[in-house]
């Protein structure tokens, strides 16, 4: 009797699973959606165009009933690459702007792309280091032109 009642919760559990994953992968392509148009600060192309960004480097968790955490993993063009925390933080401050649901932002470099992947997750994931940098009026002109869409 048991096995049969834990089978059965298995079962009612199964439609609720699959939604669940349903929505995540619905909130990760929306993520994509948002951040696949940033253009690159130093190239005409965008993030997208660069592989930069993919589908794949975007992953949603649900935290709880309200508030979902999203994890982007972004490849830098180059392992030297000097504008990979400008990079992250034109994706930051994008999705702050754009994501139409409550959320937690994770922004780290692809683990083994960036000579100094360390030190940038550190910097783009800190809410201090971003707000100061968000104040300094030449950063704040590049970003705009960044995550700003084309007409």
């Amino acid at each position: 009797m048991e096995l049969l009642a834990g089978l059965l919760a298995v079962l009612r559990r199964q439609p609720r699973d699959r939604e669940r994953a349903r929505v995540m992968e619905e909130r990760a392509l929306e993520v994509y959606d948002i951040i696949r148009n940033i253009r690159d600060p130093e190239k005409p192309n965008t993030l997208e165009d660069l592989e930069v960004v993919s589908e794949t480097c975007v992953s949603v968790q649900e935290l709880d009933d309200e508030c979902f955490l999203v994890i982007i993993r972004f490849t830098p063009t180059v392992p030297h690459c000097s504008l990979a925390t400008l990079i992250g933080l034109c994706l930051r401050i994008k999705l702050q702007r754009c994501l139409s649901f409550k959320h937690k932002l994770e922004i780290y470099i692809s683990e083994g792309t960036h000579s100094t992947e360390e030190d940038i997750n550190k910097q783009i994931n800190d809410k201090e280091r971003v707000s100061a940098a968000m104040e300094n009026p030449s950063l704040r002109e590049i970003v705009e032109q960044c995550v700003t869409e084309p007409d």
